[in-house]
């Protein structure tokens, strides 16, 4: 349904549906859109996401609040639009289409609209939106919702594959110091697919990543979901190569929509039960379902710990793992942010996925990294050996590797360091977004905002 109010400015927003990266997005357009209310944005994603991410807009106040953000509904690649799970299969058939598909939403949503679209917010994996962009003569404003490290890990993977280009180099162990800021970091730690195996070929994926690297610097701006103190040489050195990079986070803290506290499972009251800085968190986000195998070592560093949990578990329904454990609380769904700012919560055991991460520093909270895939090893090595806000826990891990790093971020002196570390981003985080009177322009999270503002509405 379109807006009834005047419109002069219509923004189209391109969301890639998968994983955590739609949800975002829409947290920047709702932002945006409470502060441009003569703007209009067209929220371009599959059914099925759409459904997912505007199913929350309950109040008929907030309904009206967020008509000003449409969302359009696109082909998820498939011949009957049942993409489900994101597969290898389903992602590559959703690339395949994809072009097409937006371009056909970009006509329809100027027809109901009746306003031409003016500017092209899109997801930073969709490379082509900028010669989308381009062919209209509109500003391109792409959204990378990982960290600044990773992003500069991808930035320069034509550099990393020159450096690596010899098959029969051992390179595992290498550092990459020749990059800025990596000189703790090895190449077993850059994200999949920056470098390519010997014998194998880039994979649709792949190949979408790496025109993504190719691209952005045409962008006219990149912004991302972090703040310029969460890692102060990597933003600045990017903010070298592209012609804006606009740090915009935490999106937790900046986020207008108000929380409604949903609690099916009463957590938080059950959190209030316990000691303070006595819990383990943990979660391994929407997507990862661990092995069986780690979740029974888990379970069994738990009970011999003693340490209670408050576990979303996402696996099968299969209690019978937890049936001897007296100090826990397993649900299927947490509220996430509320859950890592409680003072019960003392660790939080992590996939690693960068939303997991700010979340983690806006609540306080010192992680037990357990990374799968993508930028998590990379994001494991960032909290662990330069941040210092956290301990690896990674590829086959027992018993004791668990209960020692529960330990250390429970009971021991590390975590004591850990705590006041973690303490003093968190405090960081909270001055990035700052809107205050004594305060000009606000803090840099929110200047970077107002720059952004800058290229929405008035191109």
């Amino acid at each position: 349904m379109a807006p009834t109010d005047p419109t002069t400015r219509h923004v189209a927003v391109l969301a890639f549906p998968f994983g955590t990266h739609a949800a975002p997005l829409l947290t920047l357009v709702r932002d945006l859109s409470a502060a441009a209310p003569d703007a209009v944005f067209s929220f371009f994603s599959t059914s099925r996401s759409n459904k997912s991410l505007f199913s929350s807009s309950s109040s008929s106040s907030e309904e009206e609040e967020n008509s000003k953000v449409v969302p359009y509904d696109i082909g998820d690649g498939t011949r009957d639009g049942s993409a489900a799970a994101p597969t290898i299969e389903t992602v590559d058939a959703f690339l395949n289409a994809v072009t097409g598909n937006f371009e056909r939403g970009l006509v329809e949503a100027e027809k109901v609209v009746g306003v031409k679209i003016g500017c092209l917010v899109s997801d930073a994996f969709f490379w082509f939106a900028g010669e989308m962009a381009g062919e209209r003569r509109i500003p391109w404003v792409p959204l990378w919702t990982s960290g600044p490290r990773s992003l500069l890990s991808h930035f320069y993977t034509d550099h990393i594959r020159r450096r690596f280009e010899d098959p029969e180099h051992n390179k595992e162990d290498q550092t990459l110091n020749f990059l800025p800021g990596f000189s703790s970091f090895r190449v077993t730690d850059l994200p999949l697919g920056i470098i390519i195996p010997p014998g194998k070929s880039e994979s649709p994926f792949d190949i979408m990543l790496h025109k993504m690297a190719q691209t952005l610097p045409k962008a006219n701006a990149v912004v991302i979901n972090s703040f310029h103190q969460i890692d102060s040489q990597i933003s600045t050195h990017l903010k070298t190569q592209f012609h804006k990079f606009l740090n915009l986070g935490p999106f937790t803290l900046t986020n207008t929509k108000p929380n409604n506290e949903y609690d099916p499972n009463n957590c938080l009251e059950w959190l209030s039960r316990q000691n303070p800085r006595s819990v383990v968190y943990i979660s391994f986000g929407s997507l990862v379902v661990p092995h069986a195998d780690k979740v029974a070592i888990l379970v069994e560093a738990l009970k011999e710990s003693g340490f209670s949990f408050l576990w979303s578990y996402r696996g099968e329904n299969n209690t019978t793992l937890f049936e001897e454990t007296l100090n826990g609380k397993l649900v299927s769904w947490a509220p996430q942010v509320e859950v890592l700012k409680h003072p019960s919560v003392g660790a939080f055991v992590t996939h690693c996925g960068w939303n997991s991460i700010l979340e983690s520093i806006v609540g306080g909270v010192p992680m037990i990294c357990c990374p799968f895939f993508g930028d998590q090893m990379m994001n494991m090595r960032t909290i662990e050996d330069v941040w210092g806000i956290g301990v690896g826990v990674e590829g086959v891990a027992s018993k004791h590797d668990f209960l020692k790093a529960l330990r250390s971020v429970l009971v021991e002196e590390e975590g004591k360091g850990m705590r006041e570390r973690i303490g003093v981003m968190k405090k960081l985080a909270y001055e990035a977004v700052i809107v205050d009177d004594n305060v000009v322009d606000g803090g840099s999270s929110r200047r970077d905002f107002n720059d952004l503002m800058e290229i929405i509405t008035k191109g």
